[in-house]
């Protein structure tokens, strides 16, 4: 069946960066779609606002070549694509001077919900934000939408917190990770806390270990200037791998709130034991015969930011003591990955002898590409001959599990956008819980300093360095593989 959709009552989006990179690809096309689903009722707006010296009808014919880049299908549909068009309008706007910023105040109606999406870089965070509390566009339905990275660091991301904080209220401020929209990161959720079966199992007792992986195969070409001043540890260990991580291990919180919610998470981060020179790989994608290296791709030969990062960690909870989580993300690997594997420990007694051979339950939470959730089952393996035993998965690809329906979920970026408008947080981090973060990952960047030694270089199509296998190895165990 499929979900059904509540339209939201008519609200003002802004989105400043109205031009760049990430409204061109997905928050546009993520909006048109929400337009096409009937979300949107008559009177929505939305108004892009940008440097670029745009009419409303030079922003109209913008948007819809990118409509017809990066909506998809949809975007065949002439008459959804003009009925879009139409609630769209434009300002040229100075995010560092007053440029716009009177225009921009006028377009905005008074009683009703108003988001400003901050898709900008951050250091004009505070500036936006300062602007619209000035010109008096922050009112108690505003909310401002802020996008990683939110600081280099704790001291960075502290200061970050207290200036936004000078113009609007905590809950009005939605700290944005798009991998928490993920239809299948929610449904790890409702695996752990809506199934008997798995909470009773979810602890140490039972769980050998777990497995993050975030792996792509593109390079850092075109983020160049900004990866190399932040690296694979702040890119994405602090936020996008420290969010899964908390998902996973979190206490059920009280009920399904933003902040109980949020509370759990922060309680996992807090519990991190702190990670060691010997619990951290670093290393840096090199050029093949097709492809350049991460110092081509940055323009830089003597460049030590890190394209991969591998830790084992540990938390120190009645939990999770003596369970060792295991992370890896990086650029340019075998094959473009994420995924959640929860291994679980082998049967303590085997009655089936040694020839029968080592069997395990893993609960492998698919978050690209396809979608879906696994769960490895040991059964016979059909035909006589005694008992052989073979490991086989019990399989929910969302494509294939809900049909038609599976193409009717939103992504990531429709679902987040939404939950602002209707003002709902639980998908969105708290200021407590960035800053914990990054008192975690400060640290740990600065034990990889230490070492005083350039990331371990690795071919691009591999797994990483051979470093990061020795990570796993050294304790009996070894990481799934990243293969198409």
């Amino acid at each position: 069946m499929a979900s059904r959709i509540i339209p939201v009552d008519p609200f003002d989006l802004v989105v400043f960066g109205g031009t760049g990179d990430l409204a061109r690809r997905k928050i546009l096309p993520a909006l048109f779609r929400r337009y096409c689903a009937g979300q949107m009722q008559d009177g929505t707006r939305i108004i892009g606002a940008a440097r670029a010296e745009y009419d409303t009808e030079g922003y109209r014919a913008f948007v819809h070549d990118e409509l017809v880049e990066f909506a998809g299908p949809a975007a065949q549909d002439t008459d959804q694509v003009a009925g879009f068009l139409d609630i769209l309008d434009y300002v040229a706007i100075d995010a560092d001077g007053e440029l716009g910023w009177s225009e921009l105040s006028q377009m905005l109606s008074e009683e009703r919900v108003r988001a400003f999406y901050f898709s900008v870089g951050p250091e004009l965070f505070g500036g936006l934000a300062e602007r619209l509390h000035r010109h008096g566009m922050a009112h108690g339905e505003s909310r401002i939408v802020v996008e990683k990275p939110f600081g280099h660091d704790q001291a960075t991301a502290r200061r970050l917190n207290e200036t936004l904080a000078e113009h609007f209220e905590e809950v009005q401020i939605y700290r944005i990770d798009h991998y928490l929209g993920k239809e299948t990161v929610q449904n790890l959720m409702a695996i752990r806390f809506g199934n008997m079966l798995f909470e009773p199992l979810w602890n140490s007792q039972y769980v050998d270990h777990i497995q993050i992986t975030v792996a792509e195969t593109v390079g850092v070409a075109g983020r160049g200037e900004y990866y190399d001043n932040a690296g694979a540890m702040r890119d994405m260990v602090q936020n996008h791998l420290m969010q899964l991580l908390c998902l996973i291990a979190m206490e059920p919180p009280s009920k399904f709130d933003p902040d109980a919610l949020r509370d759990e998470k922060l309680k996992v981060i807090r519990a991190l034991d702190p990670a060691g020179q010997d619990d951290i790989v670093l290393g840096q994608y090199r050029a093949d015969a097709t492809r350049p290296g991460y110092h081509e791709d940055v323009g830089d030969p003597d460049s030590t930011t890190e394209s991969f990062a591998a830790l084992r960690l540990q938390i120190s909870n009645w939990r999770w003591a003596g369970t060792p989580i295991y992370v890896r993300t990086g650029k340019r690997l075998r094959a473009r990955k994420s995924e959640i594997a929860v291994v679980f420990k082998e049967t303590p007694h085997s009655i089936f002898g040694p020839e029968a051979g080592r069997h395990r339950n893993i609960l492998t939470i698919r978050l690209q590409p396809n979608e879906g959730i696994d769960l490895d089952m040991t059964i016979k393996e059909p035909g006589p001959g005694g008992m052989r035993l073979v490991d086989v998965p019990l399989d929910m690809t969302f494509a294939k599990a809900l049909g038609p329906d599976a193409e009717d979920v939103p992504d990531a970026y429709e679902r987040l956008i939404m939950d602002v408008i209707r003002g709902n947080q639980t998908l969105f981090m708290r200021d407590d819980e960035v800053e914990a973060a990054w008192a975690w990952i400060d640290p740990a960047i600065v034990e990889c300093n230490k070492r005083g030694q350039p990331p371990l270089p690795y071919d691009a199509g591999s797994s990483g360095p051979e470093e990061a296998l020795a990570l796993m190895h050294r304790d009996g165990r070894r990481w799934r593989e990243i293969k198409p």
